[in-house]
């Protein structure tokens, strides 16, 4: 038997007769001063990522090597989220909210928008299982048609949730799930806020989108365009009213939502779309998002753009500056902006509350439409997979902006009708 050897140190690679091994190597980025050798690890993932036939099943080792070196280098507040998520589920440390003690909240934060004469009815008593229990009873109520590709890629694919007997044509949510930028799918996230508001005779749109590290940024809000295009174009064969299309995300997505409400004429996000589609929404929801890719101000800022540096954009900022103010809503604030809601837990140990403050205070100084802000306390991140009470105050707000923002809409285009 022939025996041979293989030389595997990455300055061998080149001369390897592999296309795409060369060929990732050749865009690989040089290691920055981040954790060196979690660059190595990722592209050793990549690789295998790239490999033909199994390489897609490979995929997902690359997110668990940028969990888990998030994770570890971050281990004080994953501890403390991980933590708080599971007394919020255990109830142990909640104490509940007296009645109408968040309604109240939710009212002041929607002050102005809707009308003063308008009836107020009195908040259901929520169910106080942890919301993410009740979430296959919920999809299975609601989910009208599953993976619905809006794109030639696997990845690209989306729900639709609406009521079975639904009489169109209804207004559309499209809803992106978060995942740190490094999980893109539709399981669990915005069960409860889809189920509500297709309940109350909305379409839904639950997207799935490429993620890191396999996939480098802009491509997540380039899936996350071409899914509100598909939407604006397809979204009336399923009962849906493309003359209004809202976005809502949560964490990750509450960023790539905002993104995409703040700046729907960007050429690079726009790049892959056809002439003549419309990726623009018509109001932002955004719970629990991330604003500002820039900021190293404090230990923890610095460590998440570190992170960004390594796995999701894969280059350094102080060499691509543009690219990351580009990605962060709190520089693309402008007067046209649409209709806002943003919705933050205090307790938040993950993105702190102070950058939903931030934001909120530019967006308002600048933006000729609504903004609103709803600040739930005693929550964290995720609260609406654990926390019914913080839950129910998010759906609530969120309902009432919608249909308001919505009314808006119809009563301004009747107007320039006439």
């Amino acid at each position: 038997m022939r025996r041979f050897t293989v030389d595997v140190s990455v300055s061998n690679f080149r001369r390897m007769s592999l296309p795409p091994i060369t060929r990732y190597f050749r865009r690989a980025p040089s290691p920055t001063r981040h954790v060196r050798p979690l660059n190595y690890a990722l592209t050793c993932t990549g690789v295998a990522a790239g490999a033909p036939v199994i390489g897609r099943y490979l995929e997902p080792l690359g997110t668990l090597v940028a969990a888990g070196a998030w994770i570890r280098r971050n281990a004080p507040g994953s501890a403390a989220w991980l933590n708080g998520a599971a007394q919020q589920i255990s109830g142990r440390t909640r104490i509940p909210p007296k009645a109408g003690e968040l309604q109240a909240l939710t009212d002041v934060a929607l002050a102005g928008l809707v009308a003063s004469d308008q009836p107020v009815t009195s908040w259901p008593a929520p169910d106080r299982r942890a919301p993410f229990l009740r979430a296959l009873g919920l999809r299975s109520r609601y989910l009208y048609r599953s993976s619905v590709r809006y794109g030639d890629a696997p990845q690209q694919v989306l729900d639709v949730w609406r009521r079975r007997d639904l009489d169109g044509p209804a207004p559309v949510l499209v809803f992106v799930p978060g995942g740190g930028w490094l999980h893109g799918g539709r399981q669990l996230q915005g069960y409860s806020l889809m189920s509500h508001m297709a309940e109350q005779g909305w379409v839904c749109v639950s997207v799935q989108y490429r993620v890191a590290p396999r996939h480098r940024w802009p491509r997540h809000i380039l899936d996350v365009r071409a899914a509100v295009a598909w939407t604006r174009a397809h979204i009336d064969e399923f009962g849906g009213d493309p003359t209004f299309v809202a976005a809502a995300g949560c964490s990750a997505g509450g960023h790539l939502a905002s993104l995409t409400g703040l700046a729907p004429h960007d050429a690079d996000f726009n790049v892959e779309l056809a002439s003549g589609v419309d990726p623009s929404v018509d109001a932002v929801v955004s719970l629990y998002g991330r604003y500002n890719w820039t900021d190293r101000s404090t230990r923890d800022l610095d460590e998440f753009v570190g992170f960004l540096e390594n796995v999701v954009v894969r280059k350094s900022m102080e060499r691509h500056r543009d690219v990351f103010e580009n990605a962060s809503p709190i520089t693309r604030i402008h007067a046209d902006a649409p209709p806002f809601l943003v919705i933050h837990g205090d307790s938040d140990r993950v993105i702190p509350v102070r950058e939903a403050r931030e934001f909120v205070t530019q967006l308002r100084a600048v933006s000729t439409s609504a903004v609103h802000y709803l600040e739930i306390p005693g929550v964290g991140h995720g609260f609406d997979l654990t926390d019914p009470w913080g839950t129910q105050a998010a759906i609530e707000a969120t309902s009432t902006f919608l249909e308001t923002v919505r009314r808006n809409h119809i009563a301004n285009r009747h107007w320039r009708v006439v």
